[in-house]
């Protein structure tokens, strides 16, 4: 099964009824999935991976944003946050950095959310390529992930 094929088989289990689209270009950043969803960068939802003291941390951040590691850090008390490495991204979400979805993953990961989100009433994701994204509520993003609403900015 596709990392694709995977996302959406978990947002159906879950009940979520999310838009899929595939694009035939590349959307790896919030910049250029905004283009070609005609869609406030703010309102892309970056499934972003970081290591947490060695230990995966998924942090949904708002694509308007960048993420404050040190805040973060605090947040989930690690002494050091980083971007995780390509391979840890893969082996953590079965997905290659640039097309991770928030779901889909082989097992759960802890997860922040960040709550400027919210302020969209329809957000997109990644979905699981560089190709897919999904559209789904901030309360569904909160639902898939367990994830903490916090401020990561």
């Amino acid at each position: 099964m596709s990392p694709v094929d995977r996302v959406v088989a978990t947002l159906r289990e879950a009940g979520v009824d999310a838009e899929v689209r595939r694009f035939d270009q590349p959307v790896p950043t919030a910049a250029a999935a905004a283009e070609a969803l005609g869609c406030e960068v703010g309102a892309i939802a970056n499934s972003l991976v970081f290591d947490a003291d060695g230990t995966p941390l998924l942090v949904l951040a708002s694509g308007a944003h960048r993420v404050d590691t040190r805040k973060v850090a605090a947040l989930v008390g690690a002494r050091r946050v980083r971007r995780a490495t390509p391979d840890l991204v893969l082996a953590a979400t079965g997905q290659e950095v640039g097309g991770v979805a928030p779901t889909g993953h082989p097992a759960p990961l802890r997860a922040l959310v960040d709550v400027d989100l919210a302020r969209h009433p329809l957000l997109w994701a990644g979905g699981g390529d560089h190709h897919t994204m999904v559209a789904l509520s901030y309360a569904d993003l909160l639902r898939l992930t367990g994830g903490d609403e916090a401020a990561v900015a």
